[in-house]
């Protein structure tokens, strides 16, 4: 049951991760509607909505692929026996790096709007 809470709690990072996004990646349409609209108060750029929420949204796409994967993988190993406790854990390691940059990043951009 462990594996299974650990691979759902997997899926729920990811469609987050999608999730969150998609509301990035039409933050900078909402902007530009709103401009277009003759709205008087002066509009920020948003010239990196549309990426970031990309990066996001296949960023989410590898964390749910790769944890199916290894869930499969990891269950597979249960029911033949052989399992071995040295799972590798360089993909929370890898999204946490993916994450900070990619923060890192949304903190700049909003930093000179």
């Amino acid at each position: 049951m462990a594996a299974e809470r650990t691979f759902l709690a997997w899926v729920r990072t990811g469609v987050a991760l999608m999730g969150f996004g998609f509301v990035v990646a039409r933050f900078g349409l909402f902007l530009r509607e709103l401009s277009a609209s003759g709205s008087p108060l002066p509009l920020p750029r948003h010239a990196l909505s549309l990426p970031i929420g990309i990066s996001l949204i296949l960023l989410g796409i590898v964390v749910t692929s790769t944890a199916a994967l290894r869930h499969r993988t990891y269950v597979q190993a249960l029911r033949e026996g052989t399992f071995v406790a040295h799972f590798h854990s360089r993909l929370p390691f890898l999204m946490a790096v993916v994450l900070a940059a990619l923060g890192a990043v949304m903190a700049g951009y909003l930093a000179i709007l």
